[in-house]
């Protein structure tokens, strides 16, 4: 899969001009910084390039970004959206493994004649709806595989501070500060050169993790003082936030980012889930330490995925329903070891 990709992108880039890069729906920081230094390296190389997002982005990642680097998807400007995608000639598909994570995009990208180019590093990727891929599912964040792509292109000399930036936040997002899938050289060597381009990490650290509203604070504190349960019988825990919460608290995309690790980092605790209630779906986080697969409990109980120590999922059964059935899964937890 990976082995003749560099010299088949290589051929295509020589005469394909008119590139769509695309993520998932509710992009993260990797989703973000991957696709932003992708479309700065194909600026630099000339090519029309454009990002296209189904949903809008976290606001703490708002200044890595300005007006013309991104278009966000709404009923507005989906006809310039669809022309995009339409007439591209090449579509890279960026931090998923399926189509279906596009979401509103799905269709608009299974439409378009362009090739589709997949770069990502999560479990199972559905290879039979691209092109061509780059899939490395021990690798810390797409981030890395971008970089390593652009090395493998002889084109190193083009990573400026811009680009090295995008790239970083890309990893230090996907592995929660280096706290968890960050166990490879590989991952520390790229960040070295990434600090010698001159990635400013304590900088990067603080507008990234360090850079709430009063509001995203207060919304921490109702998760940890009202809307945290421990069930140390099974080494479990979870937060659950109603659409109530989220309005007190003015919620924004990006808002609940990083919340579930509160509950993961909890002595003793294996296993954590962050359920947050939406207008049609709830939306659930999953963590786990060690050898439990939440991919695979995210898989078989709420047709998500991810890693195997952070996964996503939607259920479409109310709050409580979506919590009971949860609560239903933890006794047969060894299963998923």
């Amino acid at each position: 899969m990976n082995n003749n990709f560099i010299s088949h992108l290589k051929e295509l880039l020589q005469n394909k001009k008119n590139i769509s890069i695309i993520s998932h729906h509710n992009p993260d920081g990797d989703a973000i910084g991957s696709s932003l230094a992708l479309y700065h390296y194909f600026k630099k190389k000339a090519y029309n390039v454009s990002v296209v997002l189904p949903n809008d982005y976290p606001e703490f990642l708002d200044w890595m970004i300005t007006d013309e680097t991104l278009l966000v998807y709404s009923q507005k400007n989906k006809n310039q959206i669809s022309d995009i995608i339409q007439n591209s000639d090449l579509i890279f598909c960026v931090d998923f493994n399926a189509l279906k994570r596009t979401h509103i995009l799905e269709n608009f990208i299974r439409e378009s004649p362009a090739i589709k180019i997949l770069i990502d590093h999560h479990l199972e990727p559905e290879i039979e709806a691209f092109d061509i891929c780059y899939s490395k599912i021990e690798t810390s964040s797409t981030a890395e595989l971008i970089y390593e792509i652009i090395d493998k292109l002889g084109d190193l000399k083009t990573v400026d501070r811009k680009i090295a930036e995008c790239i970083y936040v890309g990893m230090i997002t996907d592995t929660g500060s280096l706290s968890y899938s960050c166990n490879y050289v590989s991952t520390y060597l790229i960040m070295a050169k990434l600090v010698k381009l001159g990635v400013d990490c304590a900088m990067v650290q603080r507008l990234v993790y360090s850079n709430f509203t009063e509001n995203r604070m207060r919304l921490f504190g109702i998760c940890l003082s009202k809307n945290l349960f421990v069930l140390p019988q099974y080494k479990t825990a979870y937060i659950a936030l109603n659409i109530e919460d989220l309005k007190k608290y003015s919620y924004k995309p990006g808002d609940t980012e990083g919340i579930v690790n509160y509950a993961m980092a909890i002595r003793g605790i294996e296993f954590a889930a962050l359920f947050v209630e939406r207008k049609d779906l709830i939306r659930i986080s999953f963590r786990s330490f060690g050898n439990l697969s939440v991919n695979h409990i995210a898989k078989t109980y709420f047709e998500g995925g991810g890693h195997k120590n952070a996964a996503g999922a939607n259920s479409y059964l109310p709050l409580d329903n979506t919590i009971k059935r949860f609560l239903e899964i933890l006794p047969q937890l060894d299963k998923f070891y």
